[in-house]
Protein backbone atom coordinates (compact mmCIF):
# COMPACT_ATOMS: atom_id res chain seq x y z
CA UNK A 1 0.00 0.00 0.00
CA UNK A 2 1.48 3.45 -1.22
CA UNK A 3 1.40 6.12 1.98
CA UNK A 4 -1.96 7.27 2.51
CA UNK A 5 -2.35 10.95 1.37
CA UNK A 6 -4.83 13.26 3.85
CA UNK A 7 -8.05 13.92 2.08
CA UNK A 8 -8.77 17.95 2.45
CA UNK A 9 -11.82 18.91 4.07
CA UNK A 10 -12.46 15.70 5.98
CA UNK A 11 -10.73 16.08 9.40
CA UNK A 12 -9.48 13.30 11.36
CA UNK A 13 -8.20 13.72 15.33
CA UNK A 14 -5.50 11.88 17.22
CA UNK A 15 -6.55 10.13 20.43
CA UNK A 16 -6.03 13.28 22.62
CA UNK A 17 -7.73 15.38 20.37
CA UNK A 18 -10.61 13.15 20.02
CA UNK A 19 -10.92 13.30 23.50
CA UNK A 20 -11.62 16.57 23.56
CA UNK A 21 -14.27 16.54 20.74
CA UNK A 22 -16.17 13.26 23.16
CA UNK A 23 -16.06 15.85 26.41
CA UNK A 24 -17.93 18.29 24.10
CA UNK A 25 -20.46 16.13 22.79
CA UNK A 26 -20.90 14.55 26.18
CA UNK A 27 -21.40 18.45 27.69
CA UNK A 28 -24.03 19.24 24.76
CA UNK A 29 -26.05 15.56 25.40
CA UNK A 30 -26.32 16.24 29.39
CA UNK A 31 -27.77 19.97 29.02
CA UNK A 32 -29.66 19.06 26.42
CA UNK A 33 -31.35 15.46 28.02
CA UNK A 34 -31.10 17.69 31.25
CA UNK A 35 -33.89 19.76 29.78
CA UNK A 36 -35.97 16.75 27.76
CA UNK A 37 -34.52 16.91 24.45
CA UNK A 38 -34.80 13.36 23.26
CA UNK A 39 -32.05 12.44 21.20
CA UNK A 40 -32.51 10.75 17.62
CA UNK A 41 -30.26 10.12 14.73
CA UNK A 42 -31.46 9.83 10.82
CA UNK A 43 -30.17 8.18 8.00
CA UNK A 44 -26.89 9.36 6.34
CA UNK A 45 -28.82 9.95 2.78
CA UNK A 46 -32.17 11.60 1.65
CA UNK A 47 -34.18 11.61 -1.71
CA UNK A 48 -32.40 14.55 -4.07
CA UNK A 49 -35.96 15.86 -4.66
CA UNK A 50 -36.01 16.46 -0.72
CA UNK A 51 -31.87 17.95 -0.30
CA UNK A 52 -33.35 20.66 -2.99
CA UNK A 53 -36.36 21.47 -2.12
CA UNK A 54 -35.59 24.49 -0.43
CA UNK A 55 -33.44 26.06 -3.15
CA UNK A 56 -30.54 25.32 -5.48
CA UNK A 57 -27.88 23.38 -3.21
CA UNK A 58 -26.46 20.78 -6.23
CA UNK A 59 -23.15 22.58 -5.77
CA UNK A 60 -23.42 21.08 -2.18
CA UNK A 61 -24.74 17.88 -1.98
CA UNK A 62 -22.51 14.93 -2.64
CA UNK A 63 -24.85 11.83 -5.02
CA UNK A 64 -24.97 8.38 -3.48
CA UNK A 65 -23.79 5.45 -6.33
CA UNK A 66 -22.67 2.09 -6.05
CA UNK A 67 -19.28 1.59 -7.83
CA UNK A 68 -21.00 -2.15 -9.58
CA UNK A 69 -24.14 -0.13 -10.34
CA UNK A 70 -24.07 -0.69 -14.04
CA UNK A 71 -27.26 0.91 -15.01
CA UNK A 72 -27.09 4.23 -12.84
CA UNK A 73 -30.68 3.50 -11.50
CA UNK A 74 -30.49 1.68 -8.29
CA UNK A 75 -29.61 4.20 -5.95
CA UNK A 76 -30.31 7.16 -8.18
CA UNK A 77 -31.98 10.06 -7.08
CA UNK A 78 -30.64 9.92 -3.82
CA UNK A 79 -27.64 12.12 -1.87
CA UNK A 80 -25.34 12.98 1.52
CA UNK A 81 -27.38 15.12 3.93
CA UNK A 82 -25.99 18.49 4.22
CA UNK A 83 -27.58 19.85 7.11
CA UNK A 84 -29.85 18.03 9.88
CA UNK A 85 -32.85 20.87 9.15
CA UNK A 86 -33.66 18.65 5.96
CA UNK A 87 -33.43 15.00 7.09
CA UNK A 88 -35.65 16.45 10.84
CA UNK A 89 -38.29 17.73 8.50
CA UNK A 90 -38.88 14.60 6.96
CA UNK A 91 -38.78 12.64 9.85
CA UNK A 92 -41.42 14.25 11.58
CA UNK A 93 -43.60 14.33 8.64
CA UNK A 94 -42.87 10.43 8.51
CA UNK A 95 -43.72 9.82 12.12
CA UNK A 96 -46.01 12.36 13.08
CA UNK A 97 -48.57 10.03 14.33
CA UNK A 98 -46.19 8.50 17.06
CA UNK A 99 -44.72 11.89 18.52
CA UNK A 100 -46.15 13.57 21.10
CA UNK A 101 -46.22 17.47 20.60
CA UNK A 102 -44.28 19.52 21.04
CA UNK A 103 -41.54 17.32 20.14
CA UNK A 104 -38.21 18.20 21.36
CA UNK A 105 -35.06 16.39 19.92
CA UNK A 106 -31.46 17.00 19.90
CA UNK A 107 -29.57 15.70 17.19
CA UNK A 108 -25.39 15.32 17.26
CA UNK A 109 -24.41 13.57 13.77
CA UNK A 110 -22.23 14.10 10.97
CA UNK A 111 -23.54 16.06 7.59
CA UNK A 112 -21.59 16.33 4.41
CA UNK A 113 -21.24 19.02 2.21
CA UNK A 114 -19.13 19.14 -0.91
CA UNK A 115 -18.30 23.14 -0.70
CA UNK A 116 -14.44 24.23 -0.98
CA UNK A 117 -12.55 23.35 2.23
CA UNK A 118 -10.95 26.45 4.09
CA UNK A 119 -10.65 27.41 7.74
CA UNK A 120 -14.01 26.42 9.46
CA UNK A 121 -15.46 24.86 6.23
CA UNK A 122 -15.46 21.33 5.95
CA UNK A 123 -17.21 18.11 3.57
CA UNK A 124 -17.49 15.96 6.68
CA UNK A 125 -18.22 17.60 9.96
CA UNK A 126 -20.28 17.26 13.01
CA UNK A 127 -23.48 19.27 13.67
CA UNK A 128 -25.62 19.57 17.36
CA UNK A 129 -28.46 20.82 16.75
CA UNK A 130 -31.86 21.63 19.23
CA UNK A 131 -35.59 21.99 17.66
CA UNK A 132 -38.72 22.21 19.14
CA UNK A 133 -41.63 21.15 16.73
CA UNK A 134 -45.48 21.75 17.12
CA UNK A 135 -48.18 20.52 15.38
CA UNK A 136 -50.11 23.60 13.95
CA UNK A 137 -48.45 26.33 16.00
CA UNK A 138 -45.73 26.83 18.58
CA UNK A 139 -45.75 29.31 21.25
CA UNK A 140 -43.15 32.23 21.49
CA UNK A 141 -41.98 30.63 25.14
CA UNK A 142 -40.25 27.93 22.80
CA UNK A 143 -37.96 30.60 21.21
CA UNK A 144 -36.95 31.84 24.82
CA UNK A 145 -36.31 28.10 25.98
CA UNK A 146 -34.53 27.25 22.94
CA UNK A 147 -32.38 30.36 23.35
CA UNK A 148 -31.65 29.60 27.09
CA UNK A 149 -30.39 25.98 26.61
CA UNK A 150 -28.23 26.85 23.85
CA UNK A 151 -26.63 29.67 26.01
CA UNK A 152 -26.42 26.81 28.99
CA UNK A 153 -24.62 24.24 27.16
CA UNK A 154 -21.97 27.08 25.60
CA UNK A 155 -21.53 28.18 28.87
CA UNK A 156 -20.66 24.88 30.32
CA UNK A 157 -17.92 24.23 28.01
CA UNK A 158 -15.07 26.36 30.15
CA UNK A 159 -12.17 25.39 28.05
CA UNK A 160 -13.89 27.45 25.19
CA UNK A 161 -12.64 30.93 24.42
CA UNK A 162 -16.81 32.99 24.92
CA UNK A 163 -19.10 32.72 23.10
CA UNK A 164 -21.40 35.85 21.56
CA UNK A 165 -25.00 34.86 20.82
CA UNK A 166 -26.61 37.70 18.60
CA UNK A 167 -30.39 37.68 18.08
CA UNK A 168 -32.96 39.37 15.83
CA UNK A 169 -36.20 38.95 14.58
CA UNK A 170 -37.16 38.40 11.13
CA UNK A 171 -40.48 40.46 11.75
CA UNK A 172 -39.05 43.18 12.89
CA UNK A 173 -36.78 43.50 9.74
CA UNK A 174 -39.91 43.21 7.30
CA UNK A 175 -41.82 45.26 9.64
CA UNK A 176 -39.70 48.07 9.67
CA UNK A 177 -38.83 47.84 5.68
CA UNK A 178 -42.34 47.48 4.93
CA UNK A 179 -43.05 50.86 7.03
CA UNK A 180 -40.54 52.71 4.78
CA UNK A 181 -42.32 51.19 1.78
CA UNK A 182 -40.20 49.05 0.55
CA UNK A 183 -41.39 47.29 -2.77
CA UNK A 184 -38.81 43.76 -1.85
CA UNK A 185 -38.13 43.71 1.86
CA UNK A 186 -36.43 40.12 1.05
CA UNK A 187 -33.58 41.18 -1.12
CA UNK A 188 -32.91 44.24 1.58
CA UNK A 189 -32.93 41.47 4.04
CA UNK A 190 -30.43 39.61 1.67
CA UNK A 191 -28.06 42.79 1.24
CA UNK A 192 -28.08 43.98 5.09
CA UNK A 193 -27.26 40.43 5.61
CA UNK A 194 -23.51 40.84 4.02
CA UNK A 195 -22.55 43.77 6.49
CA UNK A 196 -20.05 41.26 8.24
CA UNK A 197 -18.18 40.91 4.98
CA UNK A 198 -18.79 44.19 3.06
CA UNK A 199 -18.11 47.67 4.34
CA UNK A 200 -21.14 49.33 4.71
CA UNK A 201 -20.69 52.01 2.43
CA UNK A 202 -20.96 48.89 -0.47
CA UNK A 203 -23.68 47.79 0.94
CA UNK A 204 -25.45 51.11 0.83
CA UNK A 205 -24.69 51.12 -2.85
CA UNK A 206 -26.11 47.71 -3.13
CA UNK A 207 -29.44 48.62 -1.36
CA UNK A 208 -29.68 51.74 -3.86
CA UNK A 209 -28.43 50.22 -6.70
CA UNK A 210 -29.71 46.46 -7.28
CA UNK A 211 -32.78 46.79 -4.55
CA UNK A 212 -33.89 50.10 -5.56
CA UNK A 213 -34.01 51.97 -2.22
CA UNK A 214 -34.22 55.68 -2.12
CA UNK A 215 -31.17 57.32 -0.16
CA UNK A 216 -33.39 58.24 2.30
CA UNK A 217 -34.62 54.88 2.68
CA UNK A 218 -31.29 53.49 2.44
CA UNK A 219 -29.93 55.63 5.48
CA UNK A 220 -32.83 54.21 7.59
CA UNK A 221 -32.48 50.48 6.72
CA UNK A 222 -28.52 51.15 7.34
CA UNK A 223 -29.54 52.94 11.04
CA UNK A 224 -31.32 49.96 12.10
CA UNK A 225 -28.51 47.58 11.20
CA UNK A 226 -26.11 49.49 13.60
CA UNK A 227 -28.01 48.92 16.60
CA UNK A 228 -26.75 46.39 19.05
CA UNK A 229 -27.49 46.09 22.42
CA UNK A 230 -26.58 43.87 25.08
CA UNK A 231 -30.20 44.40 26.62
CA UNK A 232 -33.54 46.00 25.69
CA UNK A 233 -32.69 48.93 24.83
CA UNK A 234 -32.62 48.51 21.40
CA UNK A 235 -36.35 48.95 21.54
CA UNK A 236 -36.40 53.09 22.50
CA UNK A 237 -33.40 53.45 19.64
CA UNK A 238 -35.55 51.72 16.76
CA UNK A 239 -38.39 53.79 17.71
CA UNK A 240 -36.22 56.65 17.23
CA UNK A 241 -35.78 56.57 13.76
CA UNK A 242 -39.68 57.32 13.24
CA UNK A 243 -40.82 54.18 11.04
CA UNK A 244 -44.02 52.47 12.18
CA UNK A 245 -45.75 49.11 11.25
CA UNK A 246 -47.66 46.44 13.06
CA UNK A 247 -45.14 43.43 12.21
CA UNK A 248 -42.56 45.73 13.34
CA UNK A 249 -43.96 46.33 16.72
CA UNK A 250 -45.04 42.35 17.46
CA UNK A 251 -41.65 41.48 16.38
CA UNK A 252 -39.99 44.42 18.98
CA UNK A 253 -41.70 42.69 21.77
CA UNK A 254 -40.82 39.92 20.76
CA UNK A 255 -37.26 40.61 20.48
CA UNK A 256 -37.46 42.51 23.76
CA UNK A 257 -38.73 39.56 25.56
CA UNK A 258 -36.02 37.23 24.63
CA UNK A 259 -33.50 39.18 25.67
CA UNK A 260 -34.77 39.81 29.58
CA UNK A 261 -35.06 36.17 29.52
CA UNK A 262 -32.13 35.09 29.09
CA UNK A 263 -30.23 37.83 31.10
CA UNK A 264 -29.38 35.54 33.96
CA UNK A 265 -27.54 33.22 32.03
CA UNK A 266 -24.69 35.84 31.20
CA UNK A 267 -21.40 35.73 31.89
CA UNK A 268 -17.96 37.25 31.44
CA UNK A 269 -17.60 34.01 28.05
CA UNK A 270 -21.34 34.07 27.31
CA UNK A 271 -23.03 37.03 26.31
CA UNK A 272 -26.12 37.87 24.23
CA UNK A 273 -26.55 40.81 22.14
CA UNK A 274 -29.66 42.34 20.36
CA UNK A 275 -28.06 42.35 16.60
CA UNK A 276 -30.42 43.97 14.66
CA UNK A 277 -28.21 43.66 11.37
CA UNK A 278 -28.83 39.46 11.55
CA UNK A 279 -31.00 38.52 8.85
CA UNK A 280 -29.57 35.11 7.93
CA UNK A 281 -29.78 33.87 4.44
CA UNK A 282 -32.50 31.04 4.39
CA UNK A 283 -35.76 31.98 3.35
CA UNK A 284 -37.72 29.64 5.96
CA UNK A 285 -37.01 32.03 8.81
CA UNK A 286 -40.33 34.02 10.21
CA UNK A 287 -39.34 35.21 13.28
CA UNK A 288 -36.50 34.93 15.69
CA UNK A 289 -32.50 34.42 14.05
CA UNK A 290 -29.73 33.47 16.30
CA UNK A 291 -25.87 33.82 15.32
CA UNK A 292 -22.69 33.10 17.29
CA UNK A 293 -19.07 34.36 17.15
CA UNK A 294 -16.51 33.04 19.05
CA UNK A 295 -14.53 35.40 20.70
CA UNK A 296 -10.87 35.90 19.08
CA UNK A 297 -11.97 33.81 16.31
CA UNK A 298 -14.49 35.64 14.63
CA UNK A 299 -12.78 35.01 11.41
CA UNK A 300 -14.63 31.58 11.19
CA UNK A 301 -18.03 33.28 11.22
CA UNK A 302 -21.26 31.97 12.52
CA UNK A 303 -20.81 28.96 14.81
CA UNK A 304 -23.73 28.67 15.66
CA UNK A 305 -26.87 29.61 14.03
CA UNK A 306 -30.72 29.01 13.69
CA UNK A 307 -34.07 30.51 14.27
CA UNK A 308 -37.95 30.05 13.97
CA UNK A 309 -39.43 28.78 11.20
CA UNK A 310 -43.62 28.73 10.67
CA UNK A 311 -43.55 26.23 7.87
CA UNK A 312 -40.77 24.37 7.19
CA UNK A 313 -42.63 20.94 7.59
CA UNK A 314 -46.43 20.63 5.81
CA UNK A 315 -47.79 17.64 5.04
CA UNK A 316 -50.67 19.16 3.07
CA UNK A 317 -53.37 18.74 6.09
CA UNK A 318 -50.94 20.18 9.19
CA UNK A 319 -48.24 22.52 9.39
CA UNK A 320 -45.36 21.82 11.74
CA UNK A 321 -43.76 24.94 13.22
CA UNK A 322 -40.58 24.95 15.00
CA UNK A 323 -37.51 26.66 15.91
CA UNK A 324 -33.63 25.56 16.81
CA UNK A 325 -30.50 26.30 16.84
CA UNK A 326 -27.40 24.41 15.61
CA UNK A 327 -23.90 24.18 16.66
CA UNK A 328 -20.96 23.89 13.90
CA UNK A 329 -18.81 21.45 16.36
CA UNK A 330 -16.32 20.69 13.73
CA UNK A 331 -16.18 24.22 12.95
CA UNK A 332 -14.98 25.85 16.71
CA UNK A 333 -12.87 22.53 17.59
CA UNK A 334 -11.05 21.82 14.41
CA UNK A 335 -9.09 24.86 14.06
CA UNK A 336 -8.52 25.19 17.90
CA UNK A 337 -7.29 21.48 17.94
CA UNK A 338 -4.91 21.56 15.06
CA UNK A 339 -3.42 24.81 16.14
CA UNK A 340 -2.53 23.10 19.50
CA UNK A 341 -5.05 25.32 21.71
CA UNK A 342 -7.09 22.56 22.87
CA UNK A 343 -5.63 18.83 23.96
CA UNK A 344 -6.49 16.40 26.25
CA UNK A 345 -3.96 16.01 29.13
CA UNK A 346 -3.88 12.08 27.94
CA UNK A 347 -3.70 10.04 24.83
CA UNK A 348 -5.64 7.51 26.29
CA UNK A 349 -9.10 6.91 28.95
CA UNK A 350 -7.08 4.85 31.33
CA UNK A 351 -6.07 6.65 34.79
CA UNK A 352 -3.95 4.00 36.06
CA UNK A 353 -1.08 1.93 34.52
CA UNK A 354 -1.67 -1.65 36.10
CA UNK A 355 2.08 -2.89 36.27
CA UNK A 356 3.94 -6.31 35.74
CA UNK A 357 6.77 -7.68 37.95
CA UNK A 358 7.68 -10.06 35.23
CA UNK A 359 5.23 -12.57 32.86
CA UNK A 360 4.43 -15.03 35.30
CA UNK A 361 1.88 -11.86 36.97
CA UNK A 362 0.24 -11.24 34.38
CA UNK A 363 -2.91 -12.98 35.67
CA UNK A 364 -2.97 -11.28 39.36
CA UNK A 365 -2.14 -8.05 37.17
CA UNK A 366 -5.26 -8.45 35.01
CA UNK A 367 -7.19 -9.40 38.09
CA UNK A 368 -6.09 -6.13 39.65
CA UNK A 369 -7.27 -4.32 36.62
CA UNK A 370 -10.36 -5.97 36.83
CA UNK A 371 -11.13 -4.76 40.14
CA UNK A 372 -10.35 -1.17 39.83
CA UNK A 373 -12.89 -1.19 36.59
CA UNK A 374 -15.76 -2.55 38.43
CA UNK A 375 -14.99 0.44 40.63
CA UNK A 376 -15.23 2.90 37.34
CA UNK A 377 -11.61 3.27 37.22
CA UNK A 378 -10.21 2.91 33.38
CA UNK A 379 -7.03 0.99 33.78
CA UNK A 380 -4.61 -0.97 31.73
CA UNK A 381 -2.10 -3.93 32.41
CA UNK A 382 1.42 -2.62 30.62
CA UNK A 383 2.23 -4.28 27.48
CA UNK A 384 5.28 -6.24 28.76
CA UNK A 385 7.10 -6.77 31.74
CA UNK A 386 10.20 -4.28 31.58
CA UNK A 387 11.78 -2.52 34.34
CA UNK A 388 9.37 -0.33 36.83
CA UNK A 389 11.25 3.02 35.38
CA UNK A 390 10.21 2.41 31.84
CA UNK A 391 7.01 1.12 32.66
CA UNK A 392 6.66 4.52 34.30
CA UNK A 393 7.88 6.36 31.48
CA UNK A 394 5.56 4.23 29.40
CA UNK A 395 2.67 6.04 31.59
CA UNK A 396 3.83 9.33 31.46
CA UNK A 397 4.33 9.32 27.47
CA UNK A 398 0.32 8.22 27.66
CA UNK A 399 -0.23 10.78 30.22
CA UNK A 400 -1.30 8.18 32.82
CA UNK A 401 -1.22 9.77 36.15
CA UNK A 402 -1.42 5.98 38.13
CA UNK A 403 1.21 3.43 38.07
CA UNK A 404 -0.16 0.58 40.25
CA UNK A 405 2.40 -1.91 41.77
CA UNK A 406 1.54 -5.42 43.54
CA UNK A 407 4.49 -6.52 46.19
CA UNK A 408 5.77 -9.44 46.52
CA UNK A 409 3.77 -10.34 49.77
CA UNK A 410 0.11 -9.63 47.60
CA UNK A 411 0.00 -5.75 49.07
CA UNK A 412 -0.42 -3.13 46.90
CA UNK A 413 1.23 0.54 46.19
CA UNK A 414 -0.48 2.96 43.82
CA UNK A 415 2.20 5.78 42.46
CA UNK A 416 0.71 9.48 41.31
CA UNK A 417 3.80 9.95 39.16
CA UNK A 418 3.26 13.54 38.30
CA UNK A 419 3.92 14.34 41.89
CA UNK A 420 5.66 11.20 42.97
CA UNK A 421 3.44 10.37 46.04
CA UNK A 422 3.17 6.64 46.96
CA UNK A 423 0.73 5.30 49.23
CA UNK A 424 -0.96 1.66 50.08
CA UNK A 425 -4.11 0.85 48.33
CA UNK A 426 -7.02 -1.63 47.73
CA UNK A 427 -7.77 -2.37 44.29
CA UNK A 428 -11.37 -3.33 45.76
CA UNK A 429 -12.15 0.09 47.15
CA UNK A 430 -9.13 2.79 45.96
CA UNK A 431 -10.78 5.60 43.36
CA UNK A 432 -8.70 8.51 42.30
CA UNK A 433 -10.09 12.34 42.32
CA UNK A 434 -12.99 12.82 40.10
CA UNK A 435 -10.59 15.04 37.64
CA UNK A 436 -8.23 11.91 37.63
CA UNK A 437 -10.90 9.18 36.54
CA UNK A 438 -11.28 11.31 32.61
CA UNK A 439 -9.17 12.82 30.84
CA UNK A 440 -9.19 17.17 30.97
CA UNK A 441 -8.66 19.24 28.43
CA UNK A 442 -6.31 21.79 28.64
CA UNK A 443 -6.25 24.95 27.05
CA UNK A 444 -3.21 26.52 25.44
CA UNK A 445 -5.16 29.85 23.82
CA UNK A 446 -2.80 32.73 23.47
CA UNK A 447 -4.38 35.59 25.41
CA UNK A 448 -4.09 38.02 22.67
CA UNK A 449 -6.13 35.99 20.62
CA UNK A 450 -9.27 36.01 22.86
CA UNK A 451 -9.17 39.71 24.18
Amino acid sequence: MSKPRPLSGFPEFLPAQRSVEVEVLQTLSRTFELHGFAGIETRAVEPMDQLLRKGDTSKEVYVLRRLQDVDGSSDAGMGLHFDLTVPFARYVLENAGKLEFPFRRYQIQKVWRGERPQEGRFREFTQADIDIVGQGELPFHHDVEVTRVMLEALSKLTFLPGFRLQINNRKLLAGFYAGLGLADTDEAMRLVDKLDKLPEEKVREMLVGEAGLTEEQADKVLGLARICTPDDSFVEQVRALGVEHELLTEGLEELAELVRACQDLVTETVRIEADLKIARGLDYYTGTVFETRLDGFESLGSICSGGRYDALASDGKNTYPGVGISLGVSRVLVPLLTKGHLVADRQVPSAVLVALTDEESRPASIAVATALRASGVPCEVAPSASKFGKQIRLAERRGIPYVWFTQADGTHQVKDIRSGDQVAADPATWTPPTEDLRPQVVTHIPQKEIQ
